[in-house]
């Protein structure tokens, strides 16, 4: 295609990114510390760490890893929300060289067990609120090391309160055994000793085992290497430059960093900037991610829908001052026109979106931060990046039609860690990657997303996977046969329903529910259930979601 969208581009906003100079993540990081050495790069709990201090903490950190044998390649796996042992780990685990593979703290055990055993990780820091779950599964990984780390452990006294509050009153933390776990600040004192050795790392070097369902239901890591993400980096960094100050910016955290679009868009790319970024551990809790924004001149704000949504049904959201405001940018899921409609109204700033996947490091296309309102569509293609809106034989579709959004550019992944015959069905021979979402791009180059072709269900910015959840609910005893879809939910965006043939009569939707609730992270749990005599399938026998969600 054309690359029509270049002449929509804002003033300053190059055509191609250039990162010959960047040889890996690392640099990167090491610039930003030297350059604004002095200045805050992360408040948690009313707790700040400068840049120096992080560039300090994650060279102890990379001193203990190499202490322990770690080599470059090594993977190293991250599960916790966000706080201040999150970036002084992930910093620390790539100047080690080793690969970051993140998990989401919500993990079952299930979950968390196919993650660490694919990925052949042997160290893993974990906030102590989900140790129990590394108990139940650890037996069956090659994980050798092991961080137990209390939510406040690097706020200081205060840190103290905040663990006694976790455990005694909120009760937070099960119970766990866990022989030969140390402390974070035990592992930090440690490395300082022994003291850490920069590792020669290459643009092609893996930085990340990011894990996505891909275009199939099973778990894989995306590998994402130091250029992949160097590139998406770089591409946001040149888009955005036009209209962020360096060193000024003020940027609030409430998507988790182990997710692909907190990761490089709050976390790598503001670090560029010397931006300072407070970290909102649980977004969960909305009036006290409200009262934690309100007490700093927040400049920017990243997010999904859902959590615009939320915060604007808070009535001491629009409370707050928001004359320091510059950007909100959407992502993960579609922005409804509705909620971004009134977050102009509540905070004079327009919601504006961007897309991309895991895959995609995750930027692919982001609307121009200069526009005034929201406009429906997902955005231009960016700097060094095409699209290509294909057919289901792999033909490019006339303008304006509609077609699979399929893109190419320096950041979409290497392939998938240990499995190229997933890798084969993603790629075209031309190294478009195929999105699995249905398309177009207007005369003006702008793309609008229509219909996902995949039968993936987006809850809350996450994906969630008809087949696992089927695979799961086929476990109980009194199941037959299970298809699961997704419907529109105004809260999530969407939510799983699944549609169950009984083999014991006596099976209710509670005992499905409750079922789920032990395999299965709470977004991918089923929020409706419909019992069926029989499902809708093709003459082979698949069952035919398409119909299921037509209603037949």
């Amino acid at each position: 295609m054309e690359k029509i969208w270049l002449q929509s581009y804002p003033n300053g906003v190059p055509a191609v990114i250039d990162i010959d100079h960047i040889p890996s993540l690392v640099a990167l990081f090491e610039k930003a510390c030297a350059t604004f050495a002095d200045k805050v790069a992360y408040i948690s709990m009313d707790k700040a760490m400068t840049y120096r201090q992080l560039d300090e903490e994650s060279k102890a950190f990379a001193g203990w890893l190499q202490a322990k044998g770690l080599k470059k390649g090594d993977r190293v796996a991250l599960m916790m929300p966000n706080l201040l042992q999150y970036p002084v780990a992930l910093f620390g685990t790539l100047r080690a060289g080793c690969v970051v593979v993140n998990c989401n703290p919500l993990y079952t055990p299930r979950e968390l067990e196919h993650q660490l055993k694919d990925s052949g990780a042997t160290t893993i820091v974990i906030v102590e609120n989900f140790a129990h779950t590394l108990e139940q599964v650890i037996a069956h990984t090659a994980i050798k090391h092991v961080i137990v780390t209390p939510m406040g452990e690097m706020l200081g006294l205060k840190g103290v309160i905040v663990n006694f509050v976790v455990r005694h009153v909120k009760k937070l933390v099960p119970a766990w055994d866990l022989p030969g776990s140390i402390r974070f600040n035990s592992a930090l004192s440690t490395g300082r000793s022994h003291g850490w050795q920069p590792v020669p790392l290459a643009q092609d070097d893996i930085a990340f085992l990011q894990y996505t369902g891909g275009t199939t239901g099973v778990s894989k890591g995306a590998m994402l290497t130091h250029a992949n993400i160097a590139s998406n980096v770089t591409q946001a960094y040149n888009w955005i430059k036009p209209v962020v100050r360096e060193g000024e910016e003020f940027i609030i955290t409430a998507l988790p960093l182990y997710h692909i679009f907190a990761l490089t868009a709050n976390c790598l790319t503001f670090l560029m900037i010397g931006a300072r970024n407070l970290l909102i551990a649980n977004p969960r809790d909305i009036p006290g991610f409200v009262k934690e924004w309100g007490k700093y001149p927040v400049t920017v704000v990243t997010g999904v829908n859902t959590l615009f949504n939320a915060l604007l049904n808070n009535p001491d959201f629009a409370k707050l001052d928001f004359s320091t405001m510059r950007v909100t940018l959407g992502g993960g899921m579609a922005v409804q026109g509705p909620v971004a409609e009134k977050w102009k109204q509540v905070t004079r700033t327009p919601l504006l979106q961007a897309y991309g996947l895991t895959e995609t490091s995750p930027a692919a296309t982001i609307n121009p931060l200069d526009m005034g309102a929201f406009n429906g569509s997902i955005g231009l293609p960016i700097s060094s990046t095409e699209v290509s809106i294909r057919d289901d034989y792999g033909s490019e579709v006339p303008l304006g039609q509609i077609g699979e959004i399929c893109i190419r550019g320096p950041q979409v992944m290497k392939g998938y860690w240990q499995r190229q015959d997933e890798t084969d069905l993603v790629f075209y021979p031309d190294r478009f990657l195929r999105t699995g979402d249905m398309g177009y791009v207007d005369p003006k180059g702008f793309v609008f997303l229509v219909d996902r072709k995949k039968d993936m269900i987006l809850v809350s910015g996450f994906n969630v996977y008809p087949n696992e959840v089927e695979e799961v609910v086929a476990m109980h005893p009194g199941v037959s046969d299970v298809a699961a879809i997704g419907v529109i939910d105004e809260n999530s965006g969407e939510a799983v329903k699944i549609f169950v043939v009984r083999k014991d009569p006596k099976l209710t939707e509670r005992m499905l529910i409750d079922h789920c609730r032990g395999l299965l992270t709470g977004y991918k749990i089923p929020k409706h259930v419909e019992f069926r005599d029989d499902l809708p399938r093709t003459n082979v026998g698949k069952i035919l979601r398409r119909a299921l969600k037509e209603g037949k």
